[in-house]
């Protein structure tokens, strides 16, 4: 068998060697082996009416068979898919776990996604049977059903059903569906099924052109579900049940394979948020449950980090003090772990115990031992920020390519601003090295993709002759293996003078030296000088999530600071409001002036009315900033920069 390949029912050679000897199992085998050690054990926690109601992984494994049964009923074919646009619920995972059982391959969509942008999907996965969580999310499918000649069935699982339909079912009546189907049809499917065939299909949001379905194979997931998640030192149910609160998109690879695929290997416990916890009830979750670990998406920390400092920043004069002290003691203490005296460790211990600790258990973290985060760079702001509330960021670094994480950060592997270093059995190589050891990163080990769903031509370029994965990432690494990211080649900038800047570095340190600004972006690729377009903090609306006029509260005291009355973000690009940028010019200078050239410096910028969203477009689903959009939405200010 070849190392790749483009076809659902394709089998691949998988990269197994000395330092990944593992047998391979499918997903059928690891939960088979979970059952026997955490049967009896909680596994799914969904609230009900205000209540917590579980079932167990025995109970977990039994309805995953029933909808397995089902799904046979209703025609699932061999290596069709099963499509699930919902948010994170048990349903969505006893869904996906019943259509790996049933032979079928698991399709995650995006709630955000269009009817169209659902079709595409749909068609190309060949979609045997849809599962929707609400009226909203069927509404799209019923507007594009005609134009699917593979869809057999609907199942709804949060709604009941407005009007009848043929083939449309809800979550009930589809578990029942399959009584008649019997164990031994179904036995025969499952140990029919091989370790190197595929099992999940991961849809990359197309930053660029149509999406791309990622192929993972049942080894892909088991493999990385135990070896993965152990490197960043996630305990079996045996030594320490795990709980963890689920709510980043599952159709996204960091959290189906963090919640879902993890959580059945180690047997832990999964509390599902309230589907509004983007837009603020993620913490009220937390709270409750005081989760032993938690993965978020850097701007999920950015969230958390601006509403802690608006309350700080409407707290009074002495408990202002207090956190500064507390804050400036844990960061100093975290940044140089050896060099502390004896006194300053004291202190700051206390400062711990009194302050800090009073704050992790007003986010829910008091029983939180890890705190992970990946798909997108986090900024240093950020990262320094929860180093004063004496939490550490582990950075995980992956791509859906990869069934989530390569490299991974932990207890035992860390150093700052690393993505820490390949999981044991993983490999990484850096191509096309600089003078200054920043190459592309590559990838090689069981983490690695089938290819490309219908996608022969992409899926060839995603690898070299030897079978190594090409991230399309730009990094280095030090003498002792760490990895670091420091951008994509896409959004490498080379200049009109063909020298190459990467941005991600100037914009974070814009954003460091003015608290005001949201979004930076660099501009300047086939230009004669850099650029910027900025955007400053704004309050979001609660029920949309999208961006306001009205500055956070962050914003309105550095506003403050220069003399401004400003409280809004109209106000101050209306009248280019003289105090504020004056200041932001001010702060730009001083980010040019340590700029590692002149090339590097900006020259001219622009506040944009209203900062970057999804629903602007600027932001993709997982909140990356989708560049190439930025760049045809704002192209006018942009060419007023260079208009001679």
């Amino acid at each position: 068998e070849a190392l790749w390949t483009s076809f659902a029912d394709g089998r691949v050679r998988l990269r197994i060697d000395n330092s990944c000897p593992q047998t391979p199992i499918t997903v059928h085998q690891m939960f088979k082996e979970s059952l026997e050690k955490y049967g009896p054990l909680n596994a799914l926690a969904s609230k009900k009416n205000g209540k917590w109601e579980k079932i167990t992984f025995s109970e977990y494994y039994c309805l995953s068979r029933k909808a397995a049964k089902s799904f046979l009923k209703l025609g699932l074919e061999r290596f069709h898919s099963v499509g699930i646009l919902g948010f994170n619920s048990p349903e969505w995972f006893i869904s996906a776990v019943g259509a790996v059982f049933a032979g079928g391959i698991v399709t995650g969509i995006y709630t955000t996604n269009s009817p169209e942008a659902c079709h595409y999907i749909a068609y190309d996965s060949k979609t045997n049977i849809m599962v929707v969580e609400n009226q909203k999310q069927l509404d799209k499918i019923m507007q594009i059903w005609s134009r699917l000649p593979w869809l057999k069935a609907v199942v709804l699982y949060k709604d009941s059903i407005p009007e009848r339909h043929p083939n449309l079912y809800t979550m009930e009546e589809f578990l029942e569906l399959g009584d008649d189907i019997s164990d031994t049809t179904l036995d025969d499917i499952i140990n029919s099924q091989k370790p190197n065939q595929c099992c999940v299909l991961i849809y990359t949001s197309g930053t660029t052109g149509k999406p791309k379905g990622a192929m993972l194979s049942h080894d892909n997931i088991t493999w990385t579900s135990a070896h993965c998640s152990r490197a960043g030192d996630m305990q079996p149910a045996e030594v320490q049940q795990e709980s963890i609160v689920s709510y980043l998109p599952l159709s996204h690879i960091a959290a189906q394979i963090y919640d879902l695929w993890t959580g059945i290997k180690w047997g832990e416990q999964v509390y599902f948020a309230e589907p509004d916890a983007l837009k603020g009830s993620l913490v009220n979750t937390l709270k409750e449950v005081q989760p032993t670990s938690h993965m978020g998406v850097p701007r999920v920390w950015e969230k958390i980090m601006e509403k802690l400092k608006d309350a700080f920043a409407q707290s009074g004069f002495m408990k202002k003090k207090m956190l500064s002290w507390a804050m400036s003691l844990s960061l100093e203490r975290n940044l140089n772990c050896t060099s502390s005296s004896d006194l300053k460790q004291f202190w700051a211990r206390l400062a711990d115990y009194f302050v800090l600790a009073k704050i992790r258990n007003a986010l829910g973290f008091s029983s939180c031992q890890k705190h992970f985060c990946g798909a997108a760079p986090l900024h240093t702001e950020t990262l320094y920020f929860f180093l004063g509330l004496n939490i550490t960021l582990y950075e995980a670094y992956g791509m859906s390519e990869t069934t989530g994480p390569h490299c991974l950060s932990g207890p035992y592997v860390y150093r700052q601003h690393s993505c820490g270093k390949p999981a044991p059995g993983c490999k990484v190589k850096l191509v096309d090295e600089d003078t200054e050891g920043n190459g592309e990163i590559c990838f090689w080990g069981r983490t690695v993709f089938m290819g490309y769903l219908n996608m022969e031509d992409k899926t060839k370029e995603a690898f070299d002759e030897d079978g190594w994965l090409h991230s399309g990432d730009l990094g280095k690494l030090d003498k002792d293996g760490f990895v670091y990211v420091t951008g994509r080649i896409k959004d490498l900038i080379i200049t009109a003078g063909g020298e190459n800047v990467p941005p991600i570095p100037i914009e974070d340190a814009v954003k460091k030296e003015l608290p005001i600004v949201s979004n930076a972006m660099v501009i300047g690729d086939k230009k004669k000088f850099l650029s910027m377009l900025l955007t400053l903090k704004s309050v979001l609306d609660p029920d949309t999530s999208d961006p306001t006029d009205v500055l956070t509260e962050q914003a309105r005291d550095f506003c403050q600071k220069t003399g401004s009355k400003a409280t809004k973000v109209s106000e101050i690009v209306a009248t280019k409001d003289q105090a504020i940028y004056q200041a932001i010019q001010e702060g730009i200078n001083r980010v040019n002036r340590n700029a590692t050239n002149r090339v590097h410096c900006i020259k001219k910028w622009i506040v944009l009315p209203r900062d970057f969203s999804i629903s602007g477009g600027e932001l993709g689903p997982t909140m990356k900033l989708k560049r190439l959009t930025v760049l045809e939405k704002y192209r006018k200010e942009i060419d007023s920069f260079y208009e001679e």
